[in-house]
């Protein structure tokens, strides 16, 4: 998040709950705040508010209510707070899979909304980073596989040695201005096409 006024989406269908959470969040600095009091169609309604953080407060959510919030939290990648009064072992685990920066049990006094705010955006941020710290090794995982098989066409075709197949596709993509492993993801394309 940067400096610019955090634009916060609240969900709640009680309107006089919402309001205790939109004077916390006024009070706490945050201008900008969104309040959405009806469910249908809940989801396009967060999309078309593109809100940067939501807040989500459940009384006593069932079931269908707590799966649409974490259908909601899952489809749009900002941090998203979650108030309910009651709950149980296997919806804060569902609240975590799906994603939700901050779950409080036991409802919500407007004191305690900055330092929750203030949490919830540092974990999503830190989840974040994870997330593209792991894809980025998944990617990388993923291309040394692709260059070993493309070295390997390349030595078995060519009888050369595992060096001078990596050099090859390195020569190769540098002067077709293209990563090693997008030429190996040819190379294996190519020699799978010519092999059937």
């Amino acid at each position: 998040m940067n400096d610019t006024p955090l634009h916060v989406l609240l969900i709640d269908d009680n309107a006089m709950r919402a309001s205790v959470i939109e004077e916390g969040l006024r009070e706490a600095g945050h201008q900008r705040v969104t309040i959405i009091t009806q469910m249908r169609h809940l989801l396009r309604q967060v999309v078309e508010a593109d809100p940067d953080v939501i807040f989500i407060d459940l009384e006593n959510p069932n079931r269908d209510v707590l799966e649409q919030m974490f259908q909601v939290s899952r489809s749009v990648h900002r941090p998203v707070v979650m108030f309910v009064d009651q709950s149980d072992k296997a919806a804060t685990e569902a609240a975590i899979d799906a994603g939700v920066s901050a779950y409080v049990v036991d409802g919500l006094r407007k004191e305690r909304v900055r330092p929750i705010l203030d949490m919830a955006i540092s974990r999503f941020n830190a989840f974040h980073r994870l997330r593209e710290e792991l894809d980025r090794t998944r990617q990388a995982l993923e291309d040394r596989k692709t260059i070993d098989k493309a070295k390997g066409i390349l030595m078995k075709r060519r009888g050369i040695s595992e060096e001078e197949a990596y050099a090859l596709l390195r020569k190769t993509a540098m002067n077709e201005s293209r990563r090693v492993a997008e030429v190996a993801r040819s190379l294996v394309t190519a020699a799978r096409l010519l092999d059937k």
